[in-house]
C-alpha cells in the first residue's frame, strides 16, 4: 500500500553537500522540502569513510553563515592565505595573494566536517523532510506537481523537483537532457599528507604534464604535526600503478614531484582515486524541474570549484523561488525557472569552460610549451588587476551574486 505524505514546496533528489544546502537555505526563506537520498547518513560521516577535503571559496563561506553552519564548522578551518602556481616548479611562478583587507582566498575543510554541519542542521529544521537510505523507482512530473515513489512504498509529493544526485543524475538522464561530455582519461588521486615545514596556509597548484599536482593546506594535528591535502592527477593508465605503490614508494614520487616546498613528506593517509571527466547540460531546467550541481556540469578539479559553483547553483535557485513566493508564484512556475536558468547557465559554462581550457593548456607537453606558459605566467604575476580579477572568480566574489553569497 502506497503512503503518501503531505506536498512540499521541493522534492530534492539527492542529499549531498548540495542537496542538503539547497534544503538549509530554502528553509530560511520558508520553504519546505522532501530530501531523498540513497546514502546511510552514519557511513557518510564515519570517521575514514572519506579522506578529501574541499575549498570552500569566501562567497559560499557567506552562504554557510547566513544557513547557519558557520559557527560549527569555524573551528576545523584551515584559511587559503595564498596560492602558488607554478609549471613543473621551474621559475615565473604566480603567486596570488589578497591585500590584507581583503581575506583570504577560501578555506579548507574535511568532508566529513561539512556533511556532519548540513546534516545536524537538517536533522533539527521541520521545514525538511529527511528521508535517507531511500530508493526512488518511480519518478513523476505534470504541470500540476511532482511525485517520488519509494521502494518502500511511500509517495512524496511537491511543486519543484531537484536534481541533486551527482554527476549520474538518474533524474537528469530520465528527463532527457542533451549532454556535453568528454572523459580526460585522467584519475585524482587523494591522499593527507605530514610534513616537516609548516604550509604557512598557502596552497600549491604545481603543473605536469600529466595533470596538476596540487597541496592543499589543513590544520595541523593537536600534536603539532603539519598536514596537507593532496590532490595529484595521473593518467588513467598510471592510477593504478600509483594507487598500488607501498607507502614508502608513494612518498618518494610525492616528494619528486614537490621538491622541498613543505620539507620532507613524513607520513601518508589513505589513499582514494577518482576518474576525472566534464560535462554539460545545454539547459538546466524543464517541466518542473531544475538541475543543480554536479547534476548539471561535472569540471576537472583543477581549480577546486566544484562544490562553489553547485552552491552558487542552490542559492540562486532559492532567491529565485523565494521572490517568486513573495508574489504568489508556484516553485514550479515555469517563468521562475526560466529565470534560474537564465542567471545560472552562462556563468556556470564560463567556468567549466574555463577550467577546462586550463587543464589542456597545461598539459600540452614538451620545453618550448612550458617556456610560453610561464612567460604567460610572469606577465600576470606583474600585472595587479588580472591578478585581483583571478583571486576575484576564485573567492566567488564576481559577477551577479545571489543574495545567500554576499556578506
Amino acid at each position: 500500500m502506497t503512503q503518501t505524505h503531505e506536498t512540499r514546496d521541493l522534492l530534492i533528489l539527492g542529499g549531498g553537500l548540495v542537496g542538503m544546502a539547497l534544503a538549509l537555505a530554502a528553509a530560511k526563506k520558508g520553504l519546505s522540502s522532501h530530501v531523498i537520498d540513497r546514502a546511510d547518513p552514519a557511513e557518510l560521516t564515519a570517521e575514514g569513510f572519506d579522506d578529501r577535503a574541499t575549498a570552500i571559496s569566501t562567497a559560499s563561506w557567506h552562504m554557510f553563515t547566513n544557513i547557519g553552519i558557520a559557527e560549527g564548522l569555524e573551528e576545523f578551518a584551515c584559511d587559503i592565505a595564498s596560492i602558488a602556481v607554478t609549471d613543473q616548479q621551474k621559475p615565473g611562478r604566480i603567486d596570488f595573494q589578497p591585500d590584507a583587507d581583503q581575506g583570504t582566498l577560501g578555506r579548507m575543510f574535511p568532508n566529513r566536517r561539512l556533511r556532519l554541519a548540513l546534516f545536524e542542521a537538517a536533522a533539527e529544521e521541520p521545514l525538511i523532510n529527511w528521508v535517507s537510505k531511500a530508493e526512488v523507482t518511480e519518478r513523476q512530473r505534470s504541470e500540476y506537481g511532482v511525485a517520488a515513489v519509494l521502494a518502500s512504498g511511500e509517495k512524496l509529493k511537491g511543486r519543484l523537483m531537484v536534481a541533486a544526485e551527482g554527476r549520474g543524475s538518474p533524474t537528469r538522464e530520465e528527463a532527457g537532457f542533451t549532454l556535453a561530455k568528454w572523459d580526460y582519461k585522467h584519475r585524482a588521486v587523494i591522499a593527507g599528507l605530514t610534513h616537516s615545514k609548516p604550509h604557512d596556509n598557502v596552497a600549491w597548484e604545481i603543473f605536469y604534464p600529466a595533470g596538476p599536482f596540487a597541496l592543499l593546506p589543513m590544520n595541523d594535528d593537536a600534536d603539532g604535526t603539519h598536514r596537507s591535502s593532496l590532490v595529484w592527477t595521473v593518467s588513467e593508465e598510471d592510477g593504478r600503478g600509483v594507487m598500488k605503490l607501498g607507502d614508502r614508494a608513494f612518498l618518494s614520487e610525492v616528494q619528486k614531484r614537490m621538491g622541498d616546498v613543505l620539507g620532507e613528506v613524513t607520513s601518508v593517509g589513505k589513499r582514494s582515486s577518482w576518474p576525472l571527466g566534464f560535462h554539460h547540460t545545454a539547459k538546466i531546467t524543464d517541466e518542473r524541474l531544475a538541475l543543480v550541481g554536479d547534476a548539471a556540469h561535472g569540471i576537472h578539479p583543477i581549480a577546486g570549484q566544484g562544490l562553489n559553483l553547485g552552491l552558487r547553483d542552490a542559492a540562486a535557485l532559492v532567491e529565485v523561488l523565494a521572490d517568486g513566493a513573495r508574489l504568489g508564484l508556484d516553485p514550479g512556475d515555469a517563468q521562475l525557472l526560466k529565470r534560474y536558468e537564465n542567471w545560472r547557465g552562462l556563468d556556470s559554462f564560463m567556468v567549466s569552460l574555463a577550467t577546462d581550457t586550463l587543464t589542456r593548456l597545461f598539459g600540452v607537453p614538451g620545453n618550448a610549451a612550458s617556456a610560453i606558459r610561464r612567460l604567460g605566467m610572469a606577465g600576470v604575476q606583474r600585472t595587479g588587476a588580472l591578478k585581483t580579477f583571478f583571486m576575484d572568480e576564485a573567492r566567488g566574489v564576481s559577477g551577479d551574486l545571489p543574495e545567500l553569497l554576499r556578506a
